[in-house]
């Protein structure tokens, strides 16, 4: 079983950066490739971002490319996502999911194809 725990969301100012970090359990976790996704009241889940499992590719959505980066430190168990230049439309509850596929090398645009996500964690970002 894979416990994934997300933690660093809070209240900002629009414009201002928030990093959240998501911690997992287990020894396969350089395997995977890691989804940063979130999802406000009344709207379906979107894909924020996603990062290979060795870090070297990564994936961000239209919405949030150039103020967002996804990296990892398969050391700590841990993927992290700063949000930089935060906006109005940006507040949500962001989780962090784990593909189910090891060493994943296709698409990540896709939000389909991850099997354990956390409890998340909430983002604010007031105007």
């Amino acid at each position: 079983q894979v416990q994934l725990v997300e933690s660093g969301g809070g209240l900002v100012q629009a414009g201002g950066s928030l990093r959240l970090s998501c911690a997992a359990s287990g020894r396969t976790f350089s395997s995977y490739a890691m989804g940063w996704f979130r999802q406000a009241p009344g709207k379906e889940r979107d894909s924020v971002a996603a990062i290979s499992w060795s870090g070297g590719r990564t994936y961000y959505a239209d919405s949030v490319k150039g103020r967002f980066t996804a990296s990892r430190d398969n050391a700590k168990n841990t993927v992290y996502l700063q949000m930089n230049s935060l906006k109005p439309e940006d507040p949500a509850v962001y989780y962090c999911e784990r593909k189910a596929r090891p060493y994943y090398s296709g698409s990540y645009r896709s939000p389909e194809g991850y099997d354990y996500w956390g409890q998340g964690t909430q983002v604010t970002v007031s105007s």
